[in-house]
This record gives C-alpha cells, sequence and structure tokens, in this order.
C-alpha cells in the first residue's frame, strides 16, 4: 500500500492529512497546536522551531504502518513569514509572520523608494503591503543586526519546512508573490525592491532558486 501525507504549518496549528489513492479515502489526521508572541507595537511571531516540533509530533500520531507505507509528502503554510537561515542552516531570528504589524514604518520606507503604490507596480506588478515579507528584512537589520548579518539564505515558512524534510533551500514561486519582491509578470527578482529593501547588499546571493507548485 501506498500512502501520501499533506503538511499544512498553519499560524494556529500544524496539520497532516494521510491520503489512501487506491481506496479514495483519508486514513488519517493529526494537529499540533502552536504559540504565537505577541506584542502591543504589532509584533507576531513564532520560533521556526515551533513549527517542526509540531511536524514531528503529527507524524509520531501514525502508526509504524502508515509511516512505513508513506510514499510522498506535500508541504504548504503559512505565506509572507521571514525565515533568515544562516549558512548551517539554523534559523537566526524568530520568525515574523503575515499578521506582524510591526513593520509598517519599513514598509513605508520600501514604498518610497520605488516611487509610491504605482513604482511597485510598476516594478514587480503588486503594491507592497506590510504583512509581505519585504518589510520584515529592513526592520530585522535595525533591531537584529546579528540576525541579520548571519543570513545566508531568505526562506518562507512553508519553504523552511521543506528545508528541514530534504536538506534542499528553495521558494516555490505562488509563495514568492507575496514575498513583495518577486515580479508577478516575469517570475524574476525585482532588481529595484530589492535595492529598496537593502542597498548594502546583493539581495539575490540570498535568494534560493524558484521552483513550481508540484515540484518533487
Amino acid at each position: 500500500m501506498s500512502l501520501y501525507a499533506g503538511l499544512d504549518v498553519g499560524t494556529q496549528s500544524v496539520k497532516l492529512v494521510v491520503y489512501d489513492p487506491a481506496q479514495r479515502q483519508v486514513v488519517a489526521t493529526m494537529a499540533a497546536p502552536m504559540a504565537l508572541t505577541s506584542r502591543e507595537d504589532g509584533t507576531r511571531e513564532q520560533q521556526a522551531s515551533w513549527w517542526i516540533e509540531g511536524v514531528v509530533a503529527c507524524f509520531a500520531g501514525l502508526s509504524s504502518a502508515q509511516r512505513a507505507q508513506l510514499r510522498g509528502i506535500a508541504v504548504s503554510g503559512q505565506q509572507h513569514g521571514f525565515v533568515p537561515v544562516a549558512a548551517d542552516g539554523t534559523v537566526t531570528a524568530p520568525v515574523k509572520l503575515w499578521c506582524d504589524t510591526s513593520t509598517q514604518a519599513e514598509c513605508a520606507a520600501i514604498l518610497a523608494a520605488v516611487g509610491g503604490v504605482a513604482g511597485a507596480v510598476a516594478a514587480a506588478g503588486n503594491p507592497v503591503l506590510t504583512g509581505y515579507t519585504a518589510s520584515k528584512l529592513p526592520w530585522t537589520r535595525r533591531h537584529r543586526p546579528e540576525a541579520y548579518a548571519a543570513m545566508a539564505t531568505i526562506l518562507l515558512p512553508h519553504d523552511y519546512v521543506n528545508f528541514w524534510l530534504t536538506g534542499e533551500r528553495f521558494m516555490e514561486a505562488g509563495d514568492a508573490s507575496g514575498t513583495g519582491w518577486l515580479d508577478v509578470r516575469t517570475r524574476r527578482w525585482s532588481a529595484p525592491l530589492l535595492a529598496a529593501i537593502d542597498g548594502t547588499r546583493d539581495l539575490r546571493e540570498a535568494l534560493p532558486p524558484l521552483v513550481e507548485a508540484g515540484t518533487v
């Protein structure tokens, strides 16, 4: 028997569904609740290690026979979170989430640098919103400079879980559209947006390859 797992790393919980295609039925569901760090300035953060603990707990809830029959895992997750990863694979800072609004000033500065909303749309096909990943980088550079300096790769939440599962660093194109720096028309990184986010380093060196959803 071959089983396939769907794994979702959400803000409130990590969820696992196991499907038997031969029987056309779900054979197991698991969930692990997630904590959230909140502050009055709009901070909303999680530790990447919490997600991994949730993933491990969900798979531990399966029977040994079910785990042995797994042939593939599909991963989805919350968008926009900023996961700075060092060269050795460690996460250098708490993950600022999609619902974090503490970076409004940084978002406004990015927009001003590219000529406002119209400039952002011209550069990447999208406006830049506070919840997007973009403003989280200059905020981290300012408030957590050592963590930012140690960053070798920029990942999003479900990219990080994929990295933990496979050892490979990559970003899915649909999720990347919510970073604020992907030109959604060409599916390439927008140089003007990246320069507005951080003009002191070439952020392209920290961006992983783009892949399409469904890539094995």
